[in-house]
C-alpha cells in the first residue's frame, strides 16, 4: 500500500517558504498515468502535488533531469520543489486540473493547438544532451513494436503467429524504423497528447508525464498530438496543421534548410503515426491484461482506425493491411470493447 503518512510527513520537510501550509495532513488522491505514480493535491496555498513514484519501478532521477532540462528551454513542466529518490517521494508545483481533453472542441482546437505546438517548438529546441535524452534507437523503435503481437495479437485476441506472420511483421517494422532514422532527431516528450497537456491560467501550455523523453524523430510528439489515441480531428484539418508545423520544424532541424516536398513530409508523419499506434494497441492490451486498467479497452477503436487508414491507404503496407483484415478484424470484431472502427472517434 502507499505510504501516504510517510509522504505527508517527508513533505513538511521541504515546503516552499512561500507556501501556507494549511491542512497539510489531508492529501487528496488525483488520477493517475499509466504508470506506477501516484498523485496527491496538497491542501497548501498555492496548492501543491506530493507524488509517490515507487523507485523500483519508476526511473525518478530522469524524471528529474528531463524535468530541468525542459524547464531551461522555456517548457512550462512542473517545478520540483524536493525529491527523495531512496524512497521515491516528489513534491511538485501544481499545474492545475485543465487537462487539454475536456476543453476540446471545434471551436477551441484551433488556439489550444496553437499553443500546444508552440510549446511543441520549445521542446524541439531543448538541448539533445545524450546523458538526459538518450537516443530513440532501432532497438527501442522494435521493442515498443513487439508488444502488439506479444500483448494485442496473441493476450487479447489468443492467437498464434506462423514464421510468414512473423516474417511479414518484421518486414512492416523495418519500414517503419527505417522512416523514422531517416528524419531530423530532435528532444521527443513520447506521450505528448490531450491528456498530459494542461491550458494554464495565463494561456500557456503545462507539459507533464514527460519521463520517457528521448532524442528522435521530429514527426513524433506532432502526431501523438494530431492524431491523439483519445479524440479524433477531421483529416483536412490533421493534414493543414502537420504540414504547418512540419515546415516550419524543418527550417530549423532539417539538413541544411534544403527544399523538401509536402508528401515527403506527410510521409514520414504518418508512417510515424503507424509506428506509434502499433505500438499502443500492444500498450493498451497490455494495461488491462497486466494492471487490470480497463478504461483504455475503450480507446483501441480509434487506434484501430488510425491504424487502418494509413495501411489500407499505402502500398508499402498493402501485405500488412491485408494481413489484419483477414486475421485479425475475424478476432477482433468478437471482443466485447469492439466498435466499428471506421466510425470511431466520430
Amino acid at each position: 500500500m502507499p505510504d501516504v503518512a510517510a509522504l505527508g510527513a517527508w513533505i513538511e520537510q521541504f515546503l516552499p517558504a512561500s507556501v501556507d501550509d494549511g491542512q497539510l495532513a489531508d492529501l487528496a488522491p488525483l488520477a493517475g498515468d499509466a504508470g506506477f505514480r501516484c498523485y496527491y493535491r496538497l491542501n497548501t496555498s498555492p496548492s501543491l502535488i506530493g507524488v509517490l513514484a515507487p523507485p523500483e519501478h519508476e526511473n525518478n532521477p530522469a524524471f528529474v533531469a528531463k524535468g530541468l532540462a525542459l524547464r531551461k528551454a522555456g517548457v512550462h513542466v512542473p517545478q520540483i520543489h524536493g525529491v527523495d529518490f531512496s524512497r521515491g517521494f516528489l513534491l511538485l508545483e501544481d499545474l492545475g486540473d485543465d487537462l487539454f481533453l475536456p476543453l476540446l472542441n471545434p471551436g477551441s482546437v484551433d488556439g489550444m493547438y496553437g499553443a500546444a505546438e508552440k510549446t511543441l517548438h520549445a521542446i524541439q529546441q531543448t538541448p539533445a544532451d545524450p546523458t538526459i535524452f538518450p537516443d530513440y534507437s532501432e532497438t527501442l523503435l522494435r521493442n515498443e513494436m513487439a508488444l502488439f503481437p506479444e500483448w494485442f495479437v496473441g493476450k487479447l485476441l489468443g492467437l498464434e503467429l506462423d514464421s510468414g506472420e512473423v516474417q511479414l511483421l518484421e518486414e512492416t517494422f523495418a519500414c517503419l524504423v527505417s522512416s523514422a532514422l531517416a528524419q531530423p532527431q530532435v528532444v521527443v516528450h513520447r506521450d505528448y497528447h490531450s491528456r498530459n497537456l494542461l491550458l494554464m491560467a495565463d494561456g500557456a501550455v503545462g507539459v507533464v508525464d514527460f519521463q520517457d523523453a528521448v532524442t528522435g524523430p521530429f514527426t513524433y510528439d506532432l502526431v501523438s498530438l494530431l492524431k491523439d489515441c483519445y479524440i479524433r480531428w477531421p483529416t483536412a484539418l490533421v493534414r493543414e496543421r502537420a504540414l504547418g508545423f512540419l515546415r516550419e520544424a524543418w527550417r530549423h532541424h532539417g539538413e541544411g534548410g534544403d527544399q523538401i516536398s509536402d508528401d515527403r513530409l506527410l510521409g514520414w508523419f504518418d508512417l510515424m503515426g503507424l509506428q506509434r499506434h502499433i505500438k499502443v494497441l500492444g500498450i493498451f492490451a497490455r494495461l488491462w491484461l497486466r494492471d487490470g486498467k480497463s478504461r483504455y479497452l475503450d480507446d483501441l477503436p480509434l487506434v484501430l482506425r488510425y491504424t487502418l487508414e494509413v495501411t489500407q491507404h499505402n502500398k508499402e503496407f498493402e501485405h500488412f493491411n491485408q494481413w489484419f483484415n483477414e486475421r485479425l478484424l475475424p478476432a477482433i470484431v468478437r471482443q466485447p470493447w469492439y466498435r466499428p472502427w471506421q466510425q470511431a472517434g466520430d
